[in-house]
């Protein structure tokens, strides 16, 4: 394995003056020596990082990292700055600057490696003797571990070590596994003698954050250091990218506290249930870690636990680490809407198809539990419209469980489920189900706020938070908002059916740039939900069908447009990007959005706006053509469903054209632009690049 860390890849006299010129100045470095294959792509994963949480640590230190497909093999480059770059860390700017680059499918041992490195920065010796270093090839060695800090403080010329730095690594993970080994003993002989004598307080602890490659080895080392210093028994479980070992079921049983430094879910979180807790973000794990231990210990001798229920949900962390309410409430519609899509393809593909074989006079069929002929095409059209009709009757009760799924967990979903049924019932709709399942969500996360005796808590997530919730919400859906949402879902009905001429066409063109939004993300699921509402009926209206025929259109745009620009224009795209050119034809056609999306990642400037033009082009011409769709996805596969399909293929290739030929010009320019300031740069070919790209990260 090629070093990580190379003396082409440490800048000891770092000159910028910002994070992100920063990043860009150690990236550069990553593409010159070729671990990095596309400059602004890599730099846009960077940012992404950035904006979930600032990489700045107190002590001086900086660590932009991500996970990327830009990066051919686990890197990192190393800056050192005399006038100090802000990364948000508390106490002021960073000199040290570690930008720390994984491929998006790094095996197990790179990632343990760079954990390792994580797991450095929290040794002060360390860090001193990088602030010492003078020479790049030194700072490279001290930084693989082929020189201990002493002798690079010393100046001296260490031998290098007879292993590289997985070996380190390795020794650091048995020592590891043998202190664990040691304290599952001792748990093990305090339950089976019944006594715990004089022993120190024990405490297990859960790091984890979004990468899973820094601040959760930092974290971990920073309180076991802690520990260390405070003479209690520390144990911590790190869940990164590399995977985890859980912690032995001992040790967690024997354990008095327990610790999470967290900003994304803990998985398995129930094993820790029914001991004083601490739940925190992950970089208070890094920053206070005595105070977080005095905290524990604090709530032990209260008798402070948690319980059972504890809110661990999927987007258990949706605003602890400062997102807002918009935010949680974006996720938690966005949990509904992931676990209703199946039902409304699966359902939405049945009914077609059973209109496919029966005609479109199957909706009248009878029952084929009551007649059915074996030898009849329009028995199986039955069959299948019959089958899709009841997975689409799931939509509104799925959507709404969920929505109170991501808000409240499992406890959510029983009050979730009966108020999207009500929403059916009393003809809300999906309005209904978007209230219903906020509502419930809403209840539950105040029941469990409520504190009950212990005796309780047992029946609590199986008797009365069922109960309790499912009854507010049934009587609120019924009786309070139930009928204003039903008279509002009856009113945006009826302006749908009479939607007409310019109106139509303007609803298009809104509609597909929002599938060329985001590519699969929010926004474009909003307009794919609005689209699939309509015709999650048995009979959906001729304007409801439009409309899915115009959301479908436009968002197989921008895929297919990506593989014809790599196709027709290879020079301008990287060797990885024409070769997902060849896998986005596929994807495009089976109206799979997000095929575009290493291409807009990579170029965001130029191949978002192209695609919303196209995709704006695409869904006008659809509602100009009048073309109709009952099935809510398959692509051109469902093309013989589709009314007016000859003209439907014509929108969808003008789109594709449009937005092919928009990428193919903007980045034309671009290299242009490149080349000629690279005649004027050329001992430095790659700070050409960055000149004349503009910053992704803005």
């Amino acid at each position: 394995m090629s070093e990580m860390i190379t003396a082409d890849l440490v800048d000891l006299d770092l000159s910028a003056e910002t994070k992100e010129a920063a990043a860009r100045a150690l990236a550069e470095r990553m593409v010159a020596q070729g671990r990095v294959t596309d400059l602004d792509g890599f730099l846009a994963d960077v940012a992404a990082r950035e904006a979930q949480m600032p990489t700045g640590l107190d002590g001086g230190i900086g660590i932009p990292h991500c996970r990327s497909e830009h990066v051919t093999e686990p890197t990192l480059a190393f800056g050192r700055s005399a006038a100090g770059i802000d990364f948000g860390a508390p106490d002021g700017p960073a000199d040290l600057i570690f930008l720390i680059a994984a491929p998006a499918g790094a095996d197990d041992a790179h990632l343990t490696i760079l954990s390792a490195l994580a797991r450095q920065l929290m040794n002060a010796e360390f860090t001193s003797a990088l602030r010492a270093v003078d020479d790049a090839t030194a700072a490279a060695a001290l930084i693989r571990g082929d020189e201990s800090p002493a002798a690079a403080a010393a100046g001296a010329a260490a031998s290098p070590a007879t292993t590289e730095a997985e070996a380190s690594e390795a020794a650091e993970v048995a020592e590891g596994s043998q202190d664990s080994v040691a304290v599952s003993a001792a748990a093990s002989a305090d339950t089976a003698t019944g006594t715990t004598g004089e022993r120190p307080f024990r405490i297990v602890a859960v790091t984890s954050c979004p990468t899973g490659i820094a601040h959760t080895y930092m974290a971990a080392e920073s309180l076991e250091n802690a520990g260390r210093a405070a003479g209690v028994e520390l144990v911590v479980e790190t869940q990164g990218s590399a995977g985890f070992t859980r912690l032995d079921p001992a040790v967690i049983a024997a354990a008095d506290g327990v610790i999470f430094a967290h900003d994304v879910p803990v998985r398995d979180k129930d094993r820790f249930a029914g001991k004083p807790t601490v739940d925190v973000g992950v970089k208070a794990g890094i920053n206070r870690p005595t105070e977080l231990i005095s905290e524990v210990r604090g709530k032990a001798e209260r008798g402070e636990v948690t319980a059972g229920s504890a809110p661990g949900t999927p987007v258990e962390r949706a605003g602890a680490a400062g997102e807002g309410y918009g935010t949680m409430l974006r996720k938690w519609l966005m949990s509904g809407v992931s676990y209703m899509v199946p039902f409304v393809a699966a359902g939405g593909l049945l009914i077609a198809l059973g209109f496919a074989i029966g005609g479109y006079q199957i909706n009248k069929a009878p029952s084929v539990m009551d007649h059915f002929v074996w030898t009849q095409g329009d028995s199986w059209g039955a069959l299948l419209f019959q089958i899709g009709g009841v997975a689409f009757g799931f939509l509104v009760p799925v959507l709404a469980g969920y929505i109170a799924y991501g808000m409240a967990d499992r406890p959510g979903i029983v009050p979730g489920f009966v108020g999207g049924a009500i929403s059916l019932t009393i003809n809300a709709g999906f309005l209904g189900g978007l209230a219903a399942g906020l509502i419930a969500g809403g209840v539950v996360i105040g029941i469990q706020k409520v504190r009950i005796p212990a005796a309780l808590r047992g029946i609590m997530p199986v008797v009365v938070i069922p109960l309790i919730s499912a009854a507010i919400v049934g009587f609120l859906m019924f009786v309070v908002i139930g009928k204003p949402i039903a008279s509002a879902q009856k009113g945006m009905t009826d302006w749908l059916n009479g939607l007409t001429g310019s109106n139509a066409v303007l609803l298009g063109a809104l509609l597909g740039l929002m599938m060329c939004f985001d590519l699969g993300g929010p926004v474009n699921k909003v307009a794919y939900t609005f689209a699939t509402a309509g015709i999650a009926v048995a009979s959906p209206s001729d304007s409801a069908m439009k409309i899915m025929a115009a959301v479908m259109a436009a968002g197989m745009v921008p895929p297919l447009a990506m593989a014809l620009a790599t196709t027709v224009r290879g020079r301008l795209f990287t060797q990885t990007e024409r070769e997902n050119g060849k896998a986005a034809w596929v994807l495009g056609a089976s109206f799979i959005s997000e095929g575009a999306i290493p291409f807009a990642a990579a170029d965001p400037l130029r191949v978002i706006p192209s695609a919303m033009a196209g995709g704006a082009v695409t869904g006008a011409l659809s509602m100009i053509f009048g073309a109709t769709l009952r099935a809510p996805h398959g692509g051109i596969f469902v093309v013989p469903l589709i009314g007016n399909p000859f003209l439907y293929l014509i929108a969808i290739a003008a789109g594709v054209c449009v937005t092919t030929a928009l990428v193919v010009i903007l980045k034309g320019m671009r290299k242009q632009a490149s080349a000629g300031a690279g005649a004027g740069v050329a001992e430095a070919p790659i700070a050409t690049k960055a000149d004349t790209t503009e910053p992704v990260a803005a």
